[in-house]
């Protein structure tokens, strides 16, 4: 099931409460926050594609010749923000291998809270398709925002944010600055502080998911 209001679709599922819980949760190792990161993005990723276009074709079976659906080519890109949304990343590769992947480097200045580019890399084709922008934390928003404009420069139209977790400053954001873009998340959490981390949030998900601290 999934919550929809102001476009934002909170995923409600009993996995994803339960990954999202391990995430949270000060004590995850290392190992069991990446394990329960890809858990979670197969589980946003598969609400998220759910109205992909599908193609019927032909296939075998071992008794029979059917009709079925197939993912048509270049319906599906993922446009990953570095370094927290490889995190998700990995999960949605394994959900739709097909996809093709590109990656937009941001990182937010500690001092105006402002992203920072410093990387991009964008596969070609993106206004075919649907473009997941992936980025864990929907904090202040910015750095989401940032994406998703550096996707529309490259020609994506049909755009959608996934992220773990985000604040209604992030939403904010989203909403002011690309009110056609739907955010997948699987919480809606209270705000930010005065550091601009969400609360109560699971930390710094890129340092948590790489180890870095």
């Amino acid at each position: 099931m999934a919550e929809q209001t102001q476009g934002v679709t909170v995923v409600e599922h009993a996995l994803a409460a339960h990954y999202l819980t391990t995430l949270r949760d000060r004590t995850t190792d290392m190992p069991a926050f990446r394990s329960a990161m890809r858990g979670l993005s197969l589980i946003l990723g598969a609400e998220a594609t759910r109205d992909l276009p599908l193609v019927r074709r032909p296939v075998d079976t071992p008794l029979e010749t059917m009709e079925a659906g197939r993912l048509m080519a270049d319906t599906l890109f993922l446009v990953s923000v570095l370094r927290a949304g490889e995190g998700l990343l990995e999960g949605l590769r394994a959900l739709v291998p097909e996809a093709r992947i590109g990656h937009v480097g941001l990182y937010r200045d500690p001092a105006s809270l402002k992203p920072v580019h410093y990387y991009e890399h964008m596969p070609p084709g993106l206004d075919r398709g649907l473009v997941l922008v992936v980025d864990p934390m929907l904090a202040t928003g910015s750095s989401a925002a940032a994406a998703v404009d550096r996707v529309k420069q490259h020609g994506g139209r049909r755009i959608r944010l996934l992220s773990v977790i985000a604040a209604p400053e992030g939403v904010a954001t989203m909403r002011a600055q690309h009110p056609e873009v739907t955010i997948f998340t699987a919480a809606l959490d209270r705000g930010l502080d005065d550091h601009g981390y969400i609360r109560p949030g699971l930390g710094d998900a890129g340092d948590r998911y790489f180890g870095t601290k």
